[in-house]
């Protein structure tokens, strides 16, 4: 086993002593329970503290806004997933550019949102909480973004130093609204921060801007007009590499170098001497490196010095000379008194174009799955992720994907999105689906009836029977009985459907009516799940016919009931007596040999009657000898009508 990279931090739980009390913790899907103990040498542990702490990971889970990043970037997953691996790359390389943009686009509109919040928010506790989630979301949108210029976009030098400075721009946004209150006040060329916008927007390359800003000032100062001008035209001068034209990457490096010298030159002639602002814009423009530190608080990060330097020094910069860069910017901006922060190796180890170690630093950094595992997946489908198997048996991509979804599975609702992401799991992703579905709680029938359709279409057969068999006893326990047997059938489960069906016939037995009669009514070929259960069937058929006035068909199926051996023999009686106004008709129903079966059914009951119970209570011994006598009646008097029709010749 690998050792961890860094010691894991320490989680303090409130009112808990871990120095004078021993903790016992059960591991759960997305937590853990911790609880006292009271240990004893001997081993043996008696109870402590009534309390049970819920340790969570993951609480960005719980927020109702980045449940809209979980929804959203779900929806982009699937999408992801549809694409076709058959086709060249060349055509995937733009519809991969573009969920990417997807991607960050939800990041950025959760961060947004988040923001409104913390702003609005009156509990101070609460605006701390959303700051850090916008704190972080800001982070992962920087990696990402920048994941996406260096390795799903691929930008060739030239273009490259353009997608950085975009970067920068994006994630860089401060100068915009600084520079909104110098030119909306009063006299903007004596605001404090006039020349902390000029060189701001000169650091990021953003010249336009930029010369508008210094025309307020060269307006108010005629005697150095010319050498207001003079820096004007370098800045217009400045080469621009474009990408869509016709000018190739080596012209335009010739045609910097000799705008370069022109600046230098511009710079030893002294020509801006007398006014120190521009002279300090004339040598960042020439990328002299001690100036540019000068100004770390408009810079701010060592990644924006980064792409400055190259702006100014190697425009033409190619993407495996970016790590020699980085690690000297970062090395040059940060002193050695400050420690590189977690975010500041992972876009180091970008900038190194090594893909693995970003997601390494990522998941040890980061409180939840949900951005290493979205990110591989994309970087899989670029076929930028080399494709060895870890030793604990699944591929990089899979295994994030695993632990994101079996997170999600730990949320009342956000359950059904982590489907989607077990199905895209080749190796493993049936057996965790198949163990966390039997978890998800189903409180009510109707997020049953979705549980069990994912399992149906998927046909997870055990989950469907687990799944059914517990509403089935949970509608029993309510006495829902039609419910009931509709899971169980659903279940295929014969054992509860024929004691389901046992308690319809008791209930029938004690109200003389069914409930539930549609259920019965159309159970079709499900009936022949269990014996009891075929007989509760064809029984309500006999009813149904009885009711129809269909007296012969009726009288069949009774007949057939007893003599086939259907129906239980507790429940003879029971037939025979609903035998008596089919036997007491005007009209003969059942044949002379109908009659003798009946006959022979009423005797082998009575007859098991009195050797199986003979110390039953006499008033029940009464009931049942007055029904035996008068179903012997009517039997007796049903057959001499039918002999006496039977032996009658028509003429």
């Amino acid at each position: 086993m690998e050792e961890v990279d860094v010691e894991p931090t320490t989680t303090a739980i409130p009112g808990v002593d871990s120095n004078r009390k021993h903790l016992g913790f059960v591991w759960g899907p997305g937590d853990i329970l911790v609880y006292e103990t009271i240990y004893k040498a001997s081993g043996v542990s008696a109870g402590g503290c009534p309390f049970v702490h819920e340790v969570r990971k993951d609480e960005d889970i719980c927020s109702p806004i980045l449940r809209k990043l979980f929804n959203e970037s779900h929806r982009i997953f699937v999408g992801l997933q549809g694409i076709r691996d058959d086709l060249p790359s060349k055509n995937k390389k733009p519809q991969f550019v573009s969920i990417s943009k997807n991607y960050r686009s939800v990041i950025r509109a959760c961060m947004e949102e988040l923001q409104q919040v913390a702003v609005a928010a009156q509990d101070t506790t609460l605006a701390t909480q959303y700051g850090n989630q916008v704190s972080i979301l800001l982070a992962v949108e920087l990696i990402w973004n920048l994941c996406e210029v260096l390795f799903i976009d691929a930008a060739p030098a030239g273009s490259l130093l353009l997608h950085l400075l975009d970067w920068v721009r994006l994630h860089k946004a401060d100068v915009d609204e600084k520079a909104r209150d110098v030119l909306q006040s009063e006299s903007p060329t004596e605001h404090q921060a006039y020349w902390d916008v000029v060189v701001s927007y000169v650091l990021q390359g953003r010249m336009d801007e930029a010369r508008q800003v210094l025309m307020k000032q060269a307006a108010l100062q005629p005697a150095a007009r010319a050498m207001f001008k003079l820096l004007d035209n370098l800045l217009i001068k400045m080469p621009i590499f474009n990408p869509s034209g016709a000018q190739t990457l080596t012209e335009f490096d010739v045609k910097w170098r000799h705008w370069h010298e022109e600046v230098d030159r511009c710079l030893q002639d002294q020509s801006f001497a007398s006014n120190h602002h521009l002279e300090v814009i004339c040598k960042i423009l020439v990328g002299d490196e001690d100036v540019l530190l000068e100004h770390k608080e408009l810079l701010s990060t060592w990644y924006h010095f980064l792409v400055t330097r190259l702006l100014f020094s190697h425009p033409t910069v190619k993407p495996t000379e970016l790590h020699y860069y980085a690690q000297s910017s970062m090395h040059m901006f940060l002193d050695n008194r400050s420690v590189p922060e977690p975010l500041d190796s992972i876009l180091l180890a970008a900038f190194e174009f090594d893909i693995h170690q970003v997601i390494k630093d990522c998941s040890i950094a980061l409180n939840n799955w949900w951005f290493v595992a979205h990110l591989t997946d994309l970087m899989d489908h670029c076929k930028l992720l080399q494709s060895h198997n870890l030793h604990f048996g699944s591929n990089l991509r899979e295994f994030l994907l695993l632990e994101y979804a079996s997170g999600l599975f730990t949320h009342h609702s956000l359950w059904q999105l982590a489907v989607d992401y077990f199905d895209h799991c080749p190796e493993f992703g049936r057996v965790y689906l198949e163990l966390q579905i039997e978890r998800v709680p189903l409180d009510t029938e109707r997020k049953a009836l979705k549980v069990l359709r994912i399992c149906e279409q998927r046909q997870l057969t055990e989950q469907v029977r687990s799944i059914c068999k517990i509403m089935a006893k949970g509608a029993l326990r309510n006495n829902r009985l039609g419910s009931a047997l509709s899971w169980s059938i659903r279940a295929k489960d014969a054992a509860f459907a024929t004691l389901i069906s046992e308690r319809f016939l008791q209930d029938y037995c004690a109200s003389g009516t069914f409930s539930d009669l549609d259920l019965i009514d159309n159970l079709g070929s499900a009936m022949l799940l269990s014996d009891r259960l075929t007989f509760l069937g064809k029984y309500r058929e006999f009813h149904r016919l009885y009711g129809e006035k269909c007296f012969s068909d009726a009288a069949k199926l009774l007949l057939s009931l007893m003599t086939a051996k259907i129906a239980p023999r507790t429940f003879w009686m029971t037939l025979l007596t609903d035998a008596l106004p089919l036997l007491e008709q005007k009209e003969v129903i059942f044949s002379s040999d109908q009659t003798h079966e009946l006959m022979f059914c009423l005797e082998e009951l009575t007859s098991e009657k009195t050797t199986a119970k003979p110390d039953r209570p006499t008033q029940d011994e009464d009931i049942d000898t007055t029904k035996i006598e008068i179903l012997r009646l009517a039997l007796a008097r049903n057959l001499a009508k039918a002999i006496v029709k039977e032996g009658t010749v028509d003429v």
